[in-house]
């Protein structure tokens, strides 16, 4: 199970740093990612990260701001955002691949486990 927290209302320029705690599985062993949906659009990749934080990828719009993080001690696993901009508004998901080794950017299909979302707003 994955449970999403830390999204909110943030004015353009700001910082949030969303959290997703696993519980069950095995956490340690997978590759974890981060997807966003915004009204009216199709889901999103947005950042993966393999099973020991050895690998990180990003989509190419969030480069340089946000950053994805994992704690295996504490099955959580973190996404920093900052300077956030009115397109980054989205409801934001993580996800879990049991295959957790990572080369590059994944796609939702290759994730087997998804939590309910968090929903971030960025004003203008």
């Amino acid at each position: 199970q994955l449970q999403a927290s830390g999204g909110g209302l943030v004015q353009t320029g700001g910082s949030l740093r969303l959290s997703c705690a696993a519980s069950g599985g095995t956490f340690s062993s997978y590759a974890m990612g981060w997807f966003r949906q915004a009204p009216g659009k199709e889901r999103e990749f947005v950042a993966v990260i393999s099973w020991n934080g050895g690998s990180a990828y990003y989509r190419n719009s969030v480069k340089g701001r946000f950053t994805i993080s994992r704690d295996n001690a504490g099955n959580t696993v973190y996404l920093q955002m900052n300077s956030l901009k009115p397109e980054d508004t989205a409801v934001y998901y993580c996800a879990a691949d049991r295959y957790g080794v990572v080369d590059g950017p994944l796609s939702s299909d290759e994730f087997d486990y998804w939590g309910q979302g968090t929903l971030v707003t960025v004003s203008s």
